[in-house]
Formats: structure tokens, sequence, C-alpha cells
């Protein structure tokens, strides 16, 4: 095997993992707006990637990593909470739009449910 086919095979992972990563990829953030949220609390993702979502009806919040700290005792379970929410539009690579990704922050637990 040639020193290049070497070196190409390496980085092959690398740019599949970075590829598929579209949050990292022309992502435009909007200005965060006061919002009041129910939803259930999971994580997503997995290794360095983890992500704490709050899962409502018709959209999904990422939880900012200082903000999880609030939530992650509220795992599997429904709570709501008020906060401020902001948007990024991604987009692919090749410059087509790829939707919206919603964030959290300044969370504050107005009520929890016990499973």
């Amino acid at each position: 095997m040639s020193r290049i086919s070497i070196c190409s095979a390496a980085l092959v992972p690398l740019v599949l993992f970075f590829g598929i990563n579209v949050s990292a990829l022309g992502a435009r953030e909007a200005p965060a707006a006061k919002v009041l949220v129910s939803g259930k609390v999971r994580m997503v993702g997995s290794g360095p990637t983890r992500s704490l979502v709050i899962s409502g009806e018709n959209r999904e919040w990422y939880v900012e990593p200082q903000e999880q700290k609030k939530l992650i005792n509220f795992q599997q379970q429904t709570v709501r909470v008020q906060g401020r929410e902001y948007f990024r539009e991604l987009t692919f690579a090749n410059g087509m739009p790829a939707g919206r990704q919603y964030y959290l922050k300044d969370i504050k637990i107005i009520r929890e449910n016990h499973r």
C-alpha cells in the first residue's frame, strides 16, 4: 500500500464525520426570543457529541452545554421551562438549506412532572 493511499484512508473517516455534522457547516444564528417550552428531557448523540434535548410536540430544543446541569436529573421526564430560544439556519456543504436547529439558553424550570 502506498503512502498516499494510507493518508487517504485515514482522512476518509474524518471527512465523513465532519461532513455529516451539518451544524458545523454554514450555520447562521438568529437572535434569541423568550419562550415557554414543555417537553420530555432526553439525551441524544454519543461520546463527546452528546446533547440534552427537550422534545416538544412539534419541535426539539437543544439545551446549551452550560445549562445542561439544570436539567440532567430530569431525563425521560416532562418539564416546563422558560428560556431564550434561538435557532441556527443549517446548510449542507453544497449550499443547499438543511433546516433549522433550535436551542435554549437562560433556562428556568417552571414545572416538572415525575414519571
